[in-house]
């Protein structure tokens, strides 16, 4: 107990010094408020303060104008520790989910790890990644082939309560434009070809799947055009369809491709189908869970919670797919507090975001820590995170 006591001393006392300037840039970020793929100068703050820093800086990365690489590296062969930050605000409301904080944050692990560790080999991998809101910046970072050089992806996430997640929701989103034949609803409807119809025949299609598919899956779909007046046999339409499983192997894609397919056979129509970015379901570790819940309770985070069971869609799911990861959330307002709310923008530059920067940093850095001083516990990371990929993908 008196070990742990000194080492969380000691951890306390290598983030202190930064937190005035760690504070200071996320407030900035704060009034920058630049949304997804717009953080030109957000990206700047952290890079430049890397920079000073002593790590080797790569901006632009990915073909992303404001994603960045961040490494500080000492000796060879050691562990290496990716810290991933977002840094895009919402567009038209600002900073209401926090991202302004994770920069700072896991900055600040990142140089406590650095200047209390000086003997072992270790690697730090900073990445910045843009745009979480909108594209999943993550996604289109890790076809480049961002995120390789890591052993594991670690995050912070300022929340209502202090926990970490288990699953995620995987999402696939296609919007689907069905081109028909236009004609005069009341003179000519026989020469028409409804691409309206088309749509609506595939919304029906959905509903009839869901009797057959796993209950924790999602299917959503909206009109984004529907081609016209009601006098009018439209000849164009456009639908948006959003799939979700928590389970990456289990999204009903090839199924939402025939009942599409299936539309346009009935309707006599054609169609263009446009498919984003896919959004994975990540691989849990509850022993990494575990390790970074464990410092959260030695450095007395506040409003300590159990795991989130099940989450959203996010882009860190496509890195916690390929690596070991976990993503801190430490608290900044009251339980119950929804994100994207204005009850998280007003609390972005309070002290209790002060705090929760700080929190990040010291649970983050003592994680870390932890696994060089006992290499076992990155193995039994790593192993956790093969066995469950294993039985994720035999699913398929």
């Amino acid at each position: 107990q008196e070990n742990g006591d000194m080492k969380k001393e000691t951890i306390k006392q290598a983030v202190a010094p930064y937190m005035a300037e760690l504070t200071q840039m996320a407030d900035r970020i704060y009034d920058l408020a630049e949304p997804g793929l717009e953080e030109v100068r957000s990206s700047a703050i952290l890079t430049d303060y890397l920079e000073k820093n002593g790590f080797q800086i790569e901006r632009g990365i990915a073909d992303l104008p404001t994603a960045f690489r961040a490494v500080y590296e000492q000796g060879n062969g050691g562990p290496s520790f990716g810290f991933l930050a977002e840094y895009d605000a919402l567009k038209g409301i600002g900073h209401a989910c926090g991202h302004h904080m994770q920069g700072p944050s896991v900055i600040g692990a990142a140089l406590a790890l650095r200047d209390l560790c000086k003997d072992q080999p270790y690697k730090i991998v900073i990445y910045g990644t843009p745009a979480e809101e909108t594209i999943g910046g993550k996604i289109i970072m890790k076809e480049k082939g961002c995120f390789q050089d890591i052993d594991l992806a670690l995050m912070m996430h300022a929340a209502p309560n202090t926990c970490v997640d288990v699953r995620c929701m995987a999402l696939e989103c296609f919007y689907v434009t069905f081109h028909g034949v236009e004609a005069h609803a009341a003179m000519s409807p026989h020469k028409g070809k409804s691409a309206f119809d088309a749509a609506l025949l595939s919304f029906q299609g959905i509903e009839f799947m869901r009797e057959h598919v796993l209950e924790d899956s999602r299917m959503h779909y909206t009109v984004l055009d529907a081609g016209g007046p009601s006098n009018i046999v439209p000849g164009t339409a456009k639908a948006e369809y959003t799939l979700r499983s928590y389970s990456t192997e289990k999204v009903i894609v090839p199924r939402f491709q025939d009942i599409i397919k299936g539309a346009c056979l009935m309707t006599g129509t054609t169609c263009e189908t446009e498919r984003s970015y896919p959004f994975q379901a990540k691989i849990p570790c509850l022993t990494l869970n575990d390790l970074i819940m464990e410092n959260a309770r030695k450095f007395e985070a506040p409003q300590l919670a159990g795991p989130r069971e099940k989450t959203g869609s996010t882009d860190f799911g496509n890195v916690m797919y390929d690596v070991p990861g976990c993503c801190i959330r430490t608290a900044f307002v009251p339980e119950g507090t929804a994100a994207h709310s204005q009850e998280y923008l007003d609390a972005g530059k309070t002290e209790r975001a002060h705090e929760a920067i700080r929190s990040g940093s010291e649970i983050l850095a003592g994680t870390c820590i932890d696994m060089i001083e006992r290499p076992e516990l990155l193995e039994q990371i790593k192993e956790e995170f093969r066995k469950r990929k294993q039985e994720e993908t035999a699913k398929i």
